[in-house]
């Protein structure tokens, strides 16, 4: 089964046509097109007719995780393309906040990052939660962190939850990745990979043990990292025997470079316009 995979929105704009702060990637599995993500706007719709896809064509929408720079554009996909279902993380909701410091922490300021608000009221009849190991089709697999409570991650990097009970770290249950079966090997595409790179191989390693791990593709979410541990993930990854590293958005220019010289031609720049066959 040959897949392929188009870009649609990236930081990195090419062939005329426009980035943004964001993600948007399309998969052709035999006749079925997934789309995940959907950018920090619309322009994820201007890319996709600029690159020959009909929106309403598309028959799956991804969300990776519950951030504005994936999941803007969902009103404008949910409202053109009448007949995909829009998948989540169970437990997903309009609650993702990240909290800056202010006045040596004397203060701090959350700011919301997340879903567009109302959404999934308004669109409730297309969202549809998914939970566990989730079979999207043939060929096509939605799965969850399986490392452990990420608390400690979303506590680093800020990132809260308000519930009920007050403001948690973000633990990333709302994060989930695309694993596709290709002629290659298992391909995963996490967007920001906030529970780590190396983590989500091992993930979908122990998730399909009879399945050799071709790629990786999505951010790392290394952009403010320092050199030593953008480093270290990339020599991790690299021994996890993977073919295939492709990464853009969130990892940025610097982590990249640095990841270069770790994975060579294992490594390519995510951009928009990329297409890649498996």
């Amino acid at each position: 089964m040959i897949v392929k995979m188009t870009v649609i929105v990236d930081n990195i704009s090419s062939d005329g046509l426009k980035g943004e702060w964001g993600l948007c990637i399309l998969i052709e599995l035999d006749d079925k097109k997934i789309l995940v993500d959907t950018g920090g706007s619309m322009l994820f719709a201007h890319n996709l007719k600029a690159l020959g896809f009909n929106i309403r064509d598309i028959d799956y929408g991804i969300l990776s995780h519950a951030h504005y720079d994936h999941a803007n554009g969902m009103p404008k996909f949910l409202k053109e393309n009448m007949k995909a279902k829009f998948y989540l993380r169970e437990g997903t909701a309009e609650n993702c906040y990240h909290r800056k410091p202010l006045f040596g922490n004397y203060f701090n300021f959350r700011f919301y990052i997340g879903l567009p608000k109302n959404v999934l009221t308004k669109y409730s009849r297309r969202i549809q939660f998914v939970s566990d190991d989730y079979k999207l089709c043939e060929g096509a697999y939605l799965i969850p962190h399986k490392s452990g409570d990420l608390s400690s991650v979303g506590r680093r990097e800020n990132m809260f939850l308000r519930t009920q009970r007050g403001w948690i770290p973000d633990n990333f249950s709302h994060e989930q990745s695309l694993v596709i079966e290709t002629e290659k090997g298992l391909v995963i595409i996490n967007s920001c990979s906030h529970g780590g790179a190396v983590n989500i191989i091992n993930d979908i390693k122990h998730t399909f043990p009879e399945k050799h791990i071709y790629g990786l593709v999505g951010g790392f979410h290394l952009f403010n990292k320092s050199d030593e541990e953008v480093r270290n993930v990339a020599r991790e990854i690299k021994n996890t025997g993977i073919d295939y590293v492709c990464t853009g958005h969130c990892t940025k220019d610097r982590a990249f470079a640095i990841m270069k010289e770790e994975l060579g031609e294992k490594l390519e720049q995510l951009h928009v316009g990329l297409k890649k066959e498996f």
